[in-house]
């Protein structure tokens, strides 16, 4: 049987093969600390699982419009006029299963032979795949630990070409939790408008932000910004949903017309009792995130500082996300039964199989000195999870 291409280009989604081999260690009894997981260890509210108890019991499980009720649609616009200012009717908003669906509506609609999408690293690893798959080419621009990760203008223009269809903004960003402020995405907007680019502003980690640090999304920018930006969100982060599976886009309406299209022919409507969750948590949940990332925020505080403490290893502060993205170069020379540990992915292997702490090497992000560490997990995991690190690299020689 011959496969498409396109599936040669691609691999699965390290978070998630990661993930499920901790899960396997464990079910034989094997006691695994999981840092690699990308979900809030909360349950969903209350109120959310209330909301979708009473879609059930009123038979609310049926086929629902491709695109999404109105209801939640509503929400969803009424949420971004109210926190950004963002005004869209409702035909310029798109629900599908959760925000990497909704990303891949975008590469579908947008992205074909020949095309560039700019995708700055470290990035989120289905970026690049999701490109690949739509037949485009992935172009990377490298952004520096120094800077805080930031997209640096000049950079920027460096690697533009007139083939170059769109950029992906992704703040908070996941691996590193860095975040943009209004100065940077001001400079990106600029550039973006003066060569014709299409924006796509990844904001799923809006709401989990420390320090002060308030979001602002790229398309408040200005108006023209606006027209040319599909923003990608959704209720798994900040809800605790992850497997409600609900995301949204909103954009220009040519855009999300064309990925509506998209969508209702391949999975249709996203679930209907999700929906209905959804539209709980939009109108309802703030309280319960503002809880949530409290907690993270001392998990945060308590991650960084350990990973700090251990020889070889630097960390920057994250400002946004619940994630840790040490970087290891320090220990990567070293050597464990004389075979040299070598890359991230090597030490990733070396930790999981000896110290039994589940870590995602850099790679997949596009680095190959840091590892990503979730603490989206509990503080007793936390601290255990790094006394059995700190041990585990001292025993390299």
């Amino acid at each position: 049987m011959k496969l498409a291409a396109r599936v040669g280009r691609i691999v699965p989604s390290p978070t998630l093969s990661i993930t499920a081999t901790a899960k396997a260690m464990a079910a034989q009894g094997i006691d695994v600390i999981d840092f690699a997981s990308g979900e809030p260890d909360f349950d969903t509210p209350e109120p959310v699982k209330a909301a979708a108890e009473a879609a059930i019991r009123a038979g609310f499980t049926k086929y629902t419009p491709s695109s999404g009720i109105e209801e939640l649609r509503r929400a969803i616009a009424d949420k971004l006029n109210t926190e950004q200012g963002l005004q869209y009717d409702t035909s310029q908003i798109l629900v599908s299963c959760g925000a990497k669906h909704s990303l891949y509506n975008v590469a579908e609609a947008l992205l074909e032979s020949g095309d560039e999408l700019i995708i700055p690293v470290p990035f989120w690893v289905s970026y690049q795949d999701q490109t690949l798959l739509n037949d485009a080419t992935p172009v990377l621009l490298q952004t520096q630990e120094h800077d805080g990760y930031t997209i640096d203008q000049e950079a920027l223009e460096a690697v533009i070409t007139p083939r170059t269809k769109a950029i992906i903004v992704n703040s908070p960003g996941n691996p590193t939790g860095a975040t943009y402020d209004r100065k940077t995405l001001e400079g990106i907007a600029d550039v973006a408008l003066r060569h014709d680019l299409v924006i796509i502003s990844d904001e799923i980690y809006e709401k989990v932000l420390y320090d002060g640090v308030q979001h602002v999304s790229i398309a408040t920018v200005s108006p023209e910004v606006a027209a040319r930006t599909v923003v990608i969100n959704g209720v798994s982060k900040a809800y605790a949903m992850t497997g409600w599976r609900i995301g949204y886009a909103a954009g220009p309406k040519a855009l999300l017309t064309a990925m509506a299209n998209v969508q209702s022919q391949s999975t249709s409507n996203p679930c209907s009792i999700s929906q209905k969750a959804a539209v709980a948590a939009l109108r309802l949940g703030d309280p319960f995130t503002k809880m949530m990332v409290e907690e993270f925020d001392r998990r945060r505080r308590v991650m960084v500082d350990g990973l700090n403490n251990i020889q070889g290893v630097t960390c920057r502060m994250p400002t946004g996300a619940f994630y840790a993205f040490p970087n290891t170069s320090g220990v990567l020379s070293r050597r464990w039964k004389g075979q040299p540990i070598g890359s991230a992915a090597g030490l990733a292997t070396y930790l999981l199989n000896e110290a039994h702490v589940a870590v995602v090497p850099g790679e997949p992000f596009g680095s190959g000195l840091h590892i990503r560490l979730s603490y989206a997990t509990a503080m007793e995991a936390i601290e255990r999870g790094l006394t059995r690190i700190e041990a585990a690299l001292g025993r390299l020689s």
